[in-house]
Parts: structure tokens; sequence; C-alpha cells
């Protein structure tokens, strides 16, 4: 498998000369900062997030007509387009029927709302996949991805070489991962503010399958652009802390909240386009987990302590709020 190491934000005539060789028939776009507490730190990595993302994605739409190669764009988007509150409904997938003044009836991008830079950014590349759609009839699929959870994919777990990397930190640490890691570690898990934000949740596994989906499905020449909910199913946080709590003998330490977010919420979300796809979506299942458990206890002597509690604040509220956290009072079981 061949590998081009180019920054996609910055080295724009080298990816127009990749794509000309390379001639793909679809485009899987993961080149964006990754991380939302990442991304709320200082106004450095807020900057950066906006450059890096937005920039990255608009050169591999211009790289892609430059080139003159029909390719399909499947780019990794969020579930975090639609905003966390409670919105009185199902989310469907990407476009909502509205009634306009005057009784008409319309179909549009579904209204963004966004909790983060990060996320921000990814409804800026929402409507930059419109236009180039519109303007230059760019083939798109944007996937709207929930939480990822889980370490190893069918292939993946065949060769340790081929493992993913592990996150558990505050800020790139996905919620489920981290939980599952500190109750292996014998830390209390760190739920922020009340634990009611209800959040999409996905196995790697699924993730994988998900992008595979999309390529084989790709919209025509012409379709606008195509848009899946990423997501097996919906947990309040609380409720996802019990279950690693209730298999890992830990408790739960209810921390003040870093994010500007609501303290509850409701979410549902259609994901009926992919299951009729063939997606069969794994759920949240204690059994499972233990594959999880099994790499922390195989690699926790590298776990730093201190990177566990929330590092990155929303606001200057919040942070005033999280002032008491000690990230040197955390201790693990090694």
């Amino acid at each position: 498998m061949k590998f081009v190491n180019l920054d996609v934000a910055k080295e724009y005539d080298l990816l127009v000369q990749l794509i000309k060789e390379e001639k793909p028939d679809s485009i899987v776009h993961f080149a964006e900062q990754r991380a939302a507490p990442y991304s709320m730190k200082t106004s450095k990595t807020k900057r950066y997030t906006v450059d890096n993302n937005v920039s990255g994605s608009n050169n591999l739409c211009c790289a892609v007509i430059d080139s003159e190669v029909d390719a399909h764009i499947v780019h990794l988007g969020t579930m975090g387009v639609y905003g966390y509150g409670t919105s009185g409904g199902e989310i469907p997938e990407g476009y909502i029927d509205v009634i306009l003044p005057g009784g008409r009836e319309a179909n549009i991008l579904h209204p963004a709302y966004p909790g983060s830079v990060y996320h921000a950014t990814k409804c800026l590349d929402a409507l930059l996949f419109q236009f180039y759609q519109k303007n230059d009839q760019l083939r798109v699929t944007d996937l709207h991805q929930g939480i990822v959870w889980g370490t190893n994919t069918p292939q993946t777990i065949k060769d340790e070489r081929l493992i993913n990397r592990f996150d558990y930190d505050g800020d790139y640490g996905t919620v489920l991962n981290r939980f599952l890691m500190q109750g292996a570690m014998g830390v209390p898990l760190t739920v922020y503010g009340t634990g009611g934000q209800t959040r999409g949740f996905i196995h790697i596994t699924d993730t994988a399958r998900c992008i595979e989906i999309a390529i084989n499905n790709p919209p025509a020449e012409g379709e606008r652009v195509e848009i899946f909910n990423q997501i097996a199913e919906t947990r309040r946080v609380r409720d996802v802390a019990k279950l690693v709590a209730d298999q890992t003998n830990v408790e739960v330490n209810m921390l003040p909240n870093p994010r500007q977010e609501a303290a509850e919420n409701e979410l549902d979300v259609s994901n009926r386009k992919f299951c009729s796809l063939g997606l069969d979506p794994i759920t949240l299942d204690a059994a499972l987990f233990d594959e999880v458990t099994e790499v922390v206890n195989k690699y926790k002597h590298r776990c730093d302590p201190t990177k566990i509690l929330p590092a990155s604040f929303w606001n200057k509220k919040r942070a005033e709020e999280c002032a008491t956290l000690d990230p040197s009072s955390v201790k693990v079981n090694v």
C-alpha cells in the first residue's frame, strides 16, 4: 500500500498532482483536526482547527476539480453539526422538510448548531460541499458520525502492528473508551456535569463498514450531497458510565462540566439509510468491552494519570468552575 505524506491544507499543488497520478474512484477525507476539546483549548488551537479543517476540505474539492478526475469524496463529519439540544423529534439524515412562509414546502439542509469550533468547521465543510456539488457537480458523501468506541476491527485484530491508537486523555479520548480505560485502571469514571448528555455511539468496526457502504453507493453526477447519520444507537452518558462501573467495580465521579452545553438533552436520530444498505449495527454490550479492557491492561504502563482529567474549557466561566480539578490527584492501579 502506497503512502504519501503531504499537508492537504497547505500543499495544494502536490495534492492535485497526487490525484492526477492515482486517478482514484473515491477519496476518503479524514484529514482534519478531530477533537472538540482540543479546538477549544486556546485561541491558537481554535485558529489552527479552522485553518486546517476548512482549508483542507476546500483544497480537496478544488483539487478534484482541477485534476479533472471524477472522484467521489467521502467525508467524515460529525453528529455535532445538528447540535445537542432537544429537537423535539427525530433528526433526519442531513435534510429536513420545512414549510416556508406562504405554505411553501421545501426540503433543506438541516440547520447547523455547532457546540465547539471543531463542530463549526464540520458545518462549514457541509456548506462547501453543497456549493461545489451545485457549482461543479462534485460527488460528495458526508458522514455525520457519532462517538466511536472500541479499538479493533476484524482486520486490525489479526496483527498487533495494525492496532489502532487508543486515546484516554481529556482532549482526544472519546467518552466510552475513556470510561473503559479508567475502569480497568481503577480510576473513578469522569462524568461531566449531570451526565444527562445523550449522544450517538458507533463501534469502530461499524465505522469501517459504513465507509465501505458509502464508497460502494456514491451519488450520481448531478445528485445533491449524500448525507448519512453514522451511528448505531443513542445513550445517555450517565447510563454508559453505569454500564462500565457495574462491570469494573469503580465509582462514578461527577465533575464540573468543562463544556458549554445543555446539562440534559434528548437525541432521536435516524440511521435508516445505512441499515437499508446492509449495516447491522453493533450496540453497546458489556461483552464487547472486554476487547478494549484487554488493550488497556496490556499497555497500561504507558498511562499518564495527569492526562485523565479535562484540560480544555469552553470559556472562562467553565474554567473557573473546574478550577478545583487537580490532575496530579488521579492515582491509577498499574
